[in-house]
């Protein structure tokens, strides 16, 4: 939870419905619980309505008929603006038994709403009205309903909130119509710029950002793919409401028959590329990875198992800095590489992510996932025409002796800063970059298991992940029979708590300073030193 006061914590979106209704059959089965069980009350968006879990949660409470209430807050607006059929459902004023006094309350409420809103509720009445069956959806799934209200006009809210509490015997739904960044001009000027900001002049709301030495990550991916869809019709495109956030904004204002924004809904996304890719179609799925977690059946079942080749873009790989625990991208490579038919990527820099984003566009044999982080690249200089890689061929990126550290994804940069420490105390290592997790570079690997007395594996993922591969790979080529030392590097078994990307990485012990430390180790250093000391 985000705080004390929070009993539920909802970080991922479209939640809170099936949790509150956790808690109100807890209270009604007599549950113990560290808050004390009052109402059940789940507030929940209209962008997080598009998600099926609330619709899921919704069918459940209906059948149950517990005392639930849901605040639908309709402010035409998530991350991005939500899509979808639902607004053809957010604008019906209705009130049934048990809450017939309501309908006294609610019956004037169309006039109160500002202009827009009155229009947009009188249209929906009149639509409703001609249905051959009446009711709202949220009836049909066993809500008595209210709204729509006005939710900045408090003369209006309150009164039926109360009555709402003194009334209701089973699930409700209220329907308050919001403005997103209301009395704050720059932020209704701008609704999509409210989310995760930078620091802001707060006259102005415009964001002062830190001069940039790199281009992100994103944008290299927006960029490759755009050049790439140019030269290939069949190339598009699929983000689960995060164009902005995924680079496919201007994807999508260039193509905008091949860009499919599909709403809060990962598990419809993936399937849906799948649908694409059978149809013949080159999809690139681009979820961040947190949420590509949402989806993970649909990876499992309707595209690897089917051998589809869908592309896997998937940003805010490893530990994301002010997002915290709840969006870190720690277990992608864990429950990807695992998959028959799965091919696993992961960009040691900005250059890398190019020749990986051609690769994954000519790649149709079957799913490619490659991952990248958030934020700056290295700095590098990005090649005009990109390579398309040899699947499953890592890299030598410095020759040295005694120990081999091979990294996977952008924790490469930290390997070469502790190599230059390194070589203070006269020792060179080799490092490669493994590029893949699936499949594996079996001659690489082997190569410098019989040329090394050590082996490092380092990466941006947790416990079960790029190191687990290799190390049973050695164990089942008796490479571990002949006295090899290999280390495995990766996220800790906890969840790291939110702060910046270099303090979460500390803590993970990942950066150059912890590769040096264990390098030390493997070979002995540090207890030779200990002993002279």
């Amino acid at each position: 939870a985000e705080s004390a006061y929070d009993p539920f914590g909802a970080a991922h979106s479209s939640t809170s419905i099936s949790a509150a209704l956790g808690f109100a059959v807890a209270r009604d089965l007599g549950g113990a619980c560290d808050t004390g069980h009052g109402d059940a009350i789940a507030v929940i968006g209209d962008g997080s309505m598009s998600a099926g879990m609330a619709y899921e949660a919704m069918n459940n409470a209906g059948h149950l008929k517990k005392r639930l209430i849901v605040i639908l807050n309709d402010n035409e607006m998530s991350i991005a603006p939500p899509v979808g059929a639902l607004s053809s459902y957010l604008s019906q004023l209705y009130a049934e038994a048990p809450l017939q006094d309501l309908r006294d309350v609610a019956r004037g409420a169309i006039g109160f709403l500002p202009e827009p809103f009155r229009e947009g509720a009188k249209r929906a009445k009149e639509m409703i009205k001609g249905m051959t069956v009446g009711g709202t959806l949220f009836e049909a799934l066993g809500f008595s309903y209210v709204g729509p209200l006005d939710g900045h006009d408090m003369n209006q809210l309150l009164p039926v909130l109360r009555t709402v509490k003194t009334r209701a015997d089973g699930p409700v739904l209220v329907h308050i119509v919001t403005k997103k960044g209301k009395g704050y001009a720059p932020a209704e000027a701008a609704r999509d710029k409210g989310h995760a900001t930078a620091k802001f002049d707060v006259l102005t709301g415009k964001q002062v950002k830190s001069p940039s030495n790199a281009p992100s990550y994103t944008s290299v991916f927006s960029d490759v793919l755009l050049n790439a869809a140019a030269a290939d019709p069949r190339i598009c495109a699929v983000t689960a409401a995060m164009p902005d956030g995924t680079g496919l904004a201007t994807f999508a204002q260039r193509y905008p028959s091949r860009c499919f924004d599909v709403g809060i809904a990962e598990q419809h996304g993936v399937t849906f590329a799948a649908g694409l890719a059978a149809g013949g179609l080159r999809p690139f799925c681009a979820m961040y990875s947190t949420f590509l977690q949402r989806g993970y059946d649909q990876v499992v079942h309707d595209v690897a198992l089917q051998n589809l080749p869908v592309r896997f873009a998937i940003d805010r790989a490893g530990l994301v800095g002010a997002d915290g625990a709840t969006h870190a991208g720690s277990f992608d490579t864990a429950y990807l590489a695992n998959l028959p038919n799965m091919v696993v990527m992961a960009a040691a820099d900005e250059a890398e992510l190019t020749h990986m984003v051609a690769t994954a566009a000519a790649y149709d044999d079957g799913p490619i996932a490659f991952r990248y982080p958030r934020g700056e690249g290295e700095g590098v200089e990005i090649p005009e025409t990109p390579e398309r890689l040899e699947i499953g061929r890592g890299r030598i990126v410095q020759q040295g002796s005694g120990v081999a550290i091979l990294s996977f994804g952008t924790r490469l940069g930290e390997v070469h800063k502790a190599s230059e420490n390194l070589r203070a105390r006269g020792i060179t290592p080799t490092i490669a970059d493994a590029r893949f997790a699936k499949p594996l570079d079996r001659d690489l690997i082997m190569g410098l298991a019989s040329s090394h007395d050590a082996i490092i594996t380092i990466e941006e993922g947790a416990v079960g992940g790029f190191g687990s591969h290799v190390l049973q790979l050695l164990a089942d080529e008796g490479a571990l029979d002949t006295g090899l030392k290999v280390r495995t590097m990766q996220f800790p078994d906890v969840f790291i708590d939110q702060a910046s990307p270099k303090a979460m990485y500390d803590m993970a012990g990942l950066n150059a300073s912890d590769i040096e430390k264990k390098v030390l180790q493997v070979l002995g250093v540090d207890v030779i030193e200990a002993k002279k000391a």
